[in-house]
């Protein structure tokens, strides 16, 4: 499997350190506000590389952090704590936003389909591991204290741009808003480890710690979670192409300093959702949300199916027209599969091996769903039967998790009942005494009188059709 790793920033062959093993860390959300759909279409895509890593025969162990203390409005360290802030909006406590705001994550994740990783940890439940590392990096000689805080020195670093050669200008980058410089930092670049002088009288959050009472800095977060469920070295780690400076620059700066070696091999960065005006956030224009979409009437796995038919290096435009053409697309495909018509066969061999081929060559160049979606539909197409291709949409969903199985399913039970309806109820009565009757031949081993009803019905135009569900029928037109 070939990922764009970017900290080289080229296409690299995914081998973990222990062989089928796989340790990956994703960076959670700052739980102060509703997760816009931006923010969704990056753990989609990761939603999707953990199912493919497993599919393809790994063990995988996912860690996400859930941040609710310590994020400024500023990811340069500056400006208003994002849950403070979340906290006055809502005339609530930190620790009130922060429930509900988790809990309304995962929720539209389920709704998504995104899998809840194997570890999922507070930030406010490893305060010591915070301050652990606070004093590793102050007794190394990689941080010092200055004006109540305590700040990563990034001048003792050979390189500390790892994702890229950045200006000094790049730092504007990590800003979401206007604020003042710092001026206890030694070097503009420096970052905030632990805070000890809050500008907030009110800060609700604060420890006692060797270097004063206070509150961890984001960045330290992400490193020390990491290190307490997955050790000191990682095999990949996600998130938004907006974390990657200064977050995971800051991450990557910290880690291997207090460590004293390389700590993570990959880093898989998803690009922004974007919008006519530009970037999507949560600032401005209209606040798109998992329930916003519901409201307008868009099922949530038709913006899955959506973010899949893009590439997750490049930017993806939303529209309503976009999602519009994408629900038809999704209302299309769901039509397809329910079409199907299996008999209870086993596959065929080589057909199912030449559609999984076309499949898992996508993904395996780095991922490309787009074309993973393209052999999905090339199933339709394989000179084979409807056993083979239901067997390989089945197989396929264990990664795409479109719910394309579940849809078809709802749809041949509506059109039953539609066909039912229009069916003459004294011929329909027949219909279900038989289907009946033949239920009880093959519970008794009858196998002789079951094929006879079967073929008494054909003979008068009614196909059965046996599912996992039970016995259904077509008439013939």
């Amino acid at each position: 499997m070939l990922l764009y790793n970017s900290l080289t920033r080229q296409k690299e062959e995914f081998k973990p350190r222990e062989a089928g093993r796989v340790s990956m860390y994703t960076c959670g959300p700052t739980v102060y506000h509703f997760a816009h759909i931006g923010n969704l279409r990056t753990y989609t895509m990761e939603d999707v590389l953990e199912k493919y890593l497993r599919y393809i025969g790994n063990d995988v162990k996912r860690v996400m952090n859930v941040t609710d203390v310590g994020h400024l409005t500023s990811d340069g360290d500056t400006g208003e704590d994002k849950m403070l802030k979340g906290a006055r909006r809502e005339h609530k406590t930190v620790m009130e936003i922060a429930k509900f705001y988790t809990d309304a994550f995962f929720r539209d994740c389920a709704e998504l389909n995104i899998k809840t990783p194997d570890v999922v940890e507070p930030a406010t439940n490893c305060i010591d591991d915070f301050i652990d590392m606070v004093k590793t990096l102050l007794d190394k000689g990689y941080a010092y204290e200055m004006g109540g805080n305590v700040y990563f020195d990034t001048s003792k670093l050979d390189k500390y741009y790892v994702f890229g050669d950045f200006s000094e200008e790049d730092l504007a980058v990590g800003v979401r808003e206007s604020v003042e410089e710092d001026t206890n930092k030694r070097n503009k670049a420096d970052f905030v480890l632990w805070f000890t002088k809050s500008k907030f009288e009110d800060q609700e959050l604060k420890w006692d710690s060797p270097f004063g009472v206070g509150y961890p800095g984001w960045h330290i977060e992400c490193s020390c979670i990491a290190r307490r469920h997955l050790g000191e070295y990682l095999d990949i780690h996600c998130g938004g192409i907006d974390n990657a400076f200064p977050h995971h620059t800051n991450e990557i700066a910290q880690s291997e300093s207090a460590f004293g070696h390389e700590w993570c091999n990959y880093w898989f960065h998803v690009s922004h959702l974007n919008t006519n005006s530009g970037k999507m956030s949560k600032s401005k224009g209209e606040f798109l949300t998992v329930s916003l979409l519901k409201e307008k009437g868009y099922a949530p796995l038709v913006y899955r199916f959506f973010c899949m038919q893009s590439h997750y290096r490049k930017n993806l435009v939303f529209s309503w027209e976009n999602l519009d053409n994408a629900r038809s697309a999704y209302d299309k495909l769901v039509a397809r599969v329910a079409a199907l018509k299996p008999l209870g066969k086993e596959p065929d061999a080589a057909a199912f091996a030449e559609g999984k081929r076309r499949f898992t060559d996508a993904l395996d160049n780095d991922l490309n769903t787009s074309l993973a979606v393209t052999a999905l539909y090339d199933v339709f197409k394989l000179p084979t039967d409807d056993d083979t291709k239901l067997a390989l949409i089945r197989d396929f969903e264990r990664v795409l998790d479109l719910g394309l199985i579940e849809a078809a399913e709802a749809r041949r039970r509506a059109d039953e009942k539609s066909e039912e309806s229009s069916v003459d109820p004294e011929l329909l009565a027949y219909i279900n005494l038989q289907i009946e009757a033949r239920r009880a031949a093959k519970a008794d081993k009858n196998y002789a009188e079951a094929d006879r009803i079967r073929a008494e019905l054909l003979s008068r135009g009614i196909t059965l059709i046996d599912t996992k569900d039970g016995t259904r029928f077509t008439l013939s037109e």
